[in-house]
């Protein structure tokens, strides 16, 4: 059985010497990494960390993570991925939720992870140097713990965007298989790719997209701590990136930087999109510019992540999140759980491997999230008679004006369109005779101009009478979560309309 500690000891077995993680001119390779993991696993066995056990890692995009991460798996934990930007409250919330013993922080984020874990018991562990090695004077582990594939390997907390944060149960067999699957039909990748690490570690597209996908494939993570478009497009020069993953907001910044047009970017052959669809005039835009095609997927926290693709080798749609992975199975069904015909919207439901165990410590929340096996997402969509999947939006996000359904992607991709907008987030506000009015908060690109009546016009032009915003405010940037995902819930509008 392969768990997700024997990906690293099967890559250091196969390519000792090749470099595993970079971050500028420090880099380790896959034997420096293992070694790294093993005497970071016996450093917290010695500290009382039992197999089975949770342990927070609050670290950002640097060597460190994987040697914790893999170090962790090492001894048997279960790993707590945190956010190094979490507050005290938060962070309480995590380790008292999850049970942590233990919690590595970041020494940036040390303030704040002891004042959360001064009620918890858990102990904290401050690091303070990006490769973790001098604190790790031991010796390595004799033998790493062996665990079983349906073993929890990664609680993951949502964002909890729709309430308190659920810890998804993700197990060895889950994740590992999602990073193989990632490895062999998406990416493609060996020991010869070069992988842009700059999706955060402590989220799940990064986690298995990058790190995990990344290990799989005897490949290189050059990690960037904190995304920079500038930094970036630097970066895929100097190191000869060749794949580039991101959330879509990122390819907007790279494509708006004014050092796009020089960046030498030849070594791309592929790059990969999720977290929230790509808007198309976006992917066009970037693909013409940047001359790499960009495969945009599916997924989420509770499937570890991967669910759908628009695989290499296979029809592209622009628009579509691809057909379901191997081994997963996904349907639209209606309010009632029934199939509805391709064409029409509904909720997606995902069936397989990749799927959560529960949430952990909510049988309640499990059950309420999964019925027979299917996971339901709460993400609205169709599918084409040839399988193809295309997010129509949120359940939760869904504007219903006067009766009729408007879905806020729809508009947004209206808006980007438009040559000034950089950003659009469309989100509903309460209207005494309509239930909810459209509304539209728009970020421009520098240097253009545009006035909320010239946008909300360009908009009534091209959509349904009853779907286009009728407030429009300009707003210098639009609240972004830790991957840089857009997040409407946090978008609110000028006092006037509340």
């Amino acid at each position: 059985m392969t768990t997700l500690a024997s990906l690293l000891e099967n890559a250091a077995a196969e390519y000792p010497r090749h470099p595993a993680v970079r971050l500028d001119g420090l880099v380790m390779s896959y034997s420096e990494l293992q070694d790294a993991a093993g005497r970071a696993g016996a450093l917290l066995s010695s500290l009382g960390l039992q197999p089975g056990d949770r342990l927070g890692v609050q670290l950002p995009n640097v060597p460190a993570f994987p040697v914790a991460f893999y170090g962790a798996l090492a001894a048997g934990a279960v790993v707590v991925p945190m956010n190094p930007l979490l507050k005290s409250r938060e962070v309480a919330y995590y380790l008292g939720d999850s049970g942590a013993r233990l919690l590595l922080a970041w020494h940036a984020a040390a303030g704040e992870a002891a004042a959360g874990a001064a009620g918890t018991g858990t102990r904290v562990i401050t690091i303070d140097e990006p490769d973790f090695r001098t604190q790790l004077g031991c010796s390595p582990l004799p033998a790493w713990v062996r665990r079983a594939g349906d073993d929890d390997a990664v609680i993951l907390y949502t964002s909890g965007t729709t309430g308190t944060p659920k810890g998804a149960e993700l197990t060895h067999a889950s994740l590992a298989r999602n990073a193989e699957l990632m490895a062999r039909t998406v990416l493609g990748n060996g020991t010869d790719d070069v992988l842009m690490g700059c999706l955060p570690l402590f989220h799940v597209f990064g986690l298995t997209c990058g790190l995990n996908a990344a290990i799989t494939g005897g490949s290189c993570l050059t990690l960037l701590p904190r995304f920079d478009p500038g930094k970036a497009l630097q970066i895929i020069g100097r190191d000869r990136v060749t794949i580039f993953e991101g959330v879509p907001t990122m390819y907007a910044e790279m494509l708006r930087h004014p050092g796009g047009a020089q960046a030498d970017v030849s070594s791309l052959r592929r790059c990969i999109s999720g977290g929230s669809p790509m808007p198309v005039e976006v992917l066009r835009a970037f693909e013409e510019r940047f001359g790499c095609v960009i495969l945009e997927g599916y997924g989420l926290s509770e499937t570890s992540p991967v669910a759908s693709f628009n695989l290499p080798g296979r029809e592209r749609k622009p628009g579509s999140i691809g057909t379901p992975v191997e081994g997963v199975e996904m349907r639209i069904v209606d309010s009632d759980g029934s199939e509805v015909p391709a064409g029409e919207v509904g909720e997606i439901v995902i069936r397989g491997h990749n799927v959560m165990k529960g949430y952990w410590a909510k049988p309640e929340a499990t059950a309420e999230a999964m019925t027979g096996g299917w996971l339901h997402t709460g993400d609205l969509a169709r599918v084409d008679d040839g399988g193809y999947f295309y997010i129509v939006d949120r359940k939760k996000d869904l504007i219903i004006r006067g009766g009729y359904n408007v879905y806020p992607r729809e508009i947004e991709e209206v808006l980007y369109q438009h040559p000034a907008v950089a950003e659009a987030a469309v989100i509903g506000i309460p209207h005494d005779d309509l239930g909810e009015e459209v509304c539209a908060a728009v970020a421009l690109k520098p240097d253009m101009a545009a006035t909320p009546d010239e946008l909300r016009a360009y908009v009534r032009e091209r959509v349904a009478a009853y779907k286009y915003p009728r407030h429009v405010w300009l707003a210098p940037q639009l609240p972004k979560g830790p991957t840089g995902k857009i997040v409407r819930g946090e978008v609110h509008p000028p006092q006037h309309l509340q």
